[in-house]
């Protein structure tokens, strides 16, 4: 009889370690979006976000692995307290000499001994300052000579390339009859209507996984992916003429002095 006990004692031990082993301090990587598409000289944004697990905190170091020299992330590091997801803006930035092409990259999170890493596929763009591919000199490449395209004759007032789509706004400001017009294409050279109806739009900007559109009487629309749009509360009726994204925020303008931060 003692030694049944003594047996059951010990499967007792055994099973309470194993329990104790399983939630080992440990997190899990995400990215969002999972693809970038950055112009030489530009930077783009990802939302990264690490769960901790079994009680994980500590400092979490953050490096690219597989990128091309010209290619760099910040920040390169970030701090998890308590048992909340921590979600952090990362920026790549893309230098001018970068040769243009896709790159399959993984963004590399450790702490101590635990290594996650998550895909990252990035899209060098040429930059739009000029100087294509086989000549730098005046009259020659990206910038320096234009094509007259239609914009099925809307007026347009501001326009953005993210993620493989131009993205364009405007529209008329009849008081009666007001019109919004959002025009995407995947080239520049060919357009379709996405949007019509209600305020006027001034300007659009991308980041961290969204276009966000301003304009009219407090208007401002998000989408993820230039097609489908949400109307977003702004607390203001003033005009906005225009928004722009940096350092995790969009900033928006507009009438009367008006700033409008998102975050």
């Amino acid at each position: 009889m003692e030694d049944f006990y003594d047996s059951l004692l010990l499967v007792t031990l055994l099973l309470t370690l194993a329990a104790h082993g399983s939630s080992s301090p440990n997190f899990t990587l995400s990215l969002n979006p999972t693809s970038l598409t950055v112009q030489q000289g530009s930077s783009g944004t990802t939302q990264l976000t690490i769960t901790p697990q079994g009680g994980f905190t500590g400092t979490v170091s953050l490096s690219l692995v597989g990128a091309p020299s010209g290619v760099t992330l910040s920040p390169t590091s970030l701090n998890v307290r308590g048992t909340r997801p921590v979600t952090q803006s990362l920026t790549v930035r893309v230098a001018g000499g970068v040769a243009t092409g896709t790159y399959n990259l993984q963004v590399r999170a450790t702490s101590g001994r635990l290594t996650k890493t998550a895909n990252l596929r990035l899209t060098v763009s040429a930059s739009g300052g000029g100087g294509g591919a086989g000549g730098g000199g005046s009259g020659s490449g990206a910038g320096t000579t234009w094509t007259s395209r239609t914009s099925q004759g809307y007026p347009l007032s501001g326009v953005v390339y993210a993620n493989g789509l131009f993205v364009a706004v405007g529209g008329y400001s009849d008081p009666w009859s007001p019109a919004r017009v959002i025009l995407t294409s995947p080239d520049g050279a060919s357009w379709t209507q996405r949007t019509s109806g209600g305020n006027v739009l001034f300007g659009v900007a991308y980041g961290n996984g969204l276009f966000v559109a301003v304009g009219a009487k407090g208007t401002i629309l998000t989408s993820p992916d230039g097609v489908n749009w949400t109307a977003r509360t702004a607390g203001t009726s003033n005009d906005l003429s225009e928004v722009v994204y940096g350092n995790g925020t969009f900033v928006a303008v507009g009438g009367g002095g008006t700033i409008l931060t998102s975050p």
